[in-house]
């Protein structure tokens, strides 16, 4: 199960449409690691000049690197987490988490970090596991 869901918040799904809010509320508690690690690498783009910041740091533990997958997997706690934080996320292999300014989405630097030559150039033996 990827969220810890209350049975307030499901009780509202059942009757309609959710405040996103919320939502991303219960990505914060459900999946911590994946959320903070989203903010802090959010907050190193709004502090720097660099056109991304990225993760190259391998999650502590299998439970993490779950909530990360999890996290970005999926196209609703995805999609929330970028407007939550105004930002485009890029995802590779099993950790490495990118954070681009939106307006950067499609332009030079996000199309290399996300083109196909990129992903094979970022494989080793050691995510082939992960």
């Amino acid at each position: 199960m990827s969220l810890d869901v209350s049975p307030k918040l499901l009780a509202e799904a059942e009757r309609g449409p959710v405040r996103e809010a919320d939502f991303v509320d219960t990505v914060r508690t459900s999946l911590p690691y994946a959320y903070d690690l989203i903010a802090d690498l959010t907050a190193q783009l709004r502090d720097g000049m660099a056109e991304f910041t990225d993760n190259h740091t391998p999650p502590p533990s299998e439970k993490e690197r779950g909530q990360l997958l999890r996290a970005l997997a999926s196209d609703a706690i995805r999609g929330s987490l970028e407007r939550h934080f105004g930002v485009t996320l890029a995802f590779m292999n099993c950790h490495r988490v990118a954070v681009f300014r939106p307006e950067d989405r499609g332009g030079a630097t996000h199309a290399r970090f996300t083109s196909l030559r990129s992903q094979i150039l970022n494989q080793s033996p050691e995510f082939r596991d992960c």
